[in-house]
C-alpha cells in the first residue's frame, strides 16, 4: 500500500515537473516582447529625466513586476488590481515609516516591509514586488528619499501604469493569452475590449 502510495506520487511529480520544462516558443516570445516594450519605456523615460546612476523610473521592483504581468499572466498577483494597488500601498508604507523613522535603518526596513504586507493583504492587492517598492522608499537614494509622498504619483503610479497598459496590450495580443485573468472586474474588461475591437 504505501509502495503504490509513493509510486503514484513519483508519477505525479514527474508529470508536473515534465509540464513545467515544456518550451512554449510563443509564450516566451510574448513575454519578451511585453516586458521589453515596459521596461524599455520607463528606461527611456529615465534616461530624457534623469542623468547618471540615479535610476528614479528604473526602480528594482519593476522588473519583478514584470516577470509577473509578462511572465505568469494568470497569477492573482499579476491582476490590474495587485500591480497597481500593490505598488501603490507598499510606497505609502514604506515612505511613512521613513518619514517616522528616517536614521534607525534596522527598524525602518523591516518595518516598511512587513506593514506593506499586512496592508496588502488588508486590502486584497498582494504584489510581492511591492515589498521591495516599500523598501526602495527606506533605503532607496537620497534623491529618492527626497521625493517624499511624490515618490507615490512618480515614479511608482506612472511607471505600474505603464507597465499595465503594455501587458493589456501585449497579453492580448493572441488568442492563448487573457489578461487580466480573473474576477467579475476584468471579465468586464473583456467586454468593453471586445466592443471597441468590432467597431
Amino acid at each position: 500500500m504505501p509502495t503504490q502510495k509513493l509510486k503514484r506520487s513519483y508519477r505525479k511529480t514527474r508529470y508536473i515537473l515534465y509540464k513545467e520544462t515544456l518550451i512554449d516558443y510563443k509564450e516566451h516570445f510574448w513575454s519578451f516582447l511585453g516586458s521589453f516594450v515596459g521596461i524599455g519605456i520607463l528606461a527611456y523615460i529615465q534616461s530624457i529625466h534623469f542623468s547618471g546612476n540615479d535610476a528614479v523610473y528604473l526602480i528594482g521592483s519593476f522588473g519583478a513586476s514584470s516577470v509577473l504581468v509578462y511572465g505568469i499572466i494568470q497569477s492573482p498577483f499579476s491582476q490590474p488590481r495587485n500591480l497597481v494597488g500593490g505598488h501603490v500601498v507598499s510606497t505609502l508604507v514604506g515612505v511613512t515609516v521613513h518619514k517616522l523613522a528616517p536614521d534607525i535603518i534596522w527598524i525602518a526596513a523591516p518595518l516598511a516591509v512587513s506593514l506593506a504586507i499586512i496592508v496588502m493583504q488588508i486590502t486584497k492587492t498582494l504584489h510581492p514586488p511591492g515589498g521591495a517598492t516599500a523598501l526602495i522608499a527606506v533605503i532607496g537614494s537620497e534623491k529618492i528619499k527626497a521625493l517624499g509622498y511624490m515618490y507615490v504619483l512618480s515614479p511608482v503610479l506612472a511607471g505600474v501604469l505603464i507597465l499595465l497598459v503594455v501587458a493589456l496590450i501585449f497579453n492580448n495580443m493572441t488568442s492563448s493569452r487573457t489578461y487580466p485573468s480573473h474576477s467579475t472586474y476584468h471579465k468586464q474588461y473583456h467586454k468593453i475590449r471586445r466592443r471597441f475591437v468590432r467597431k
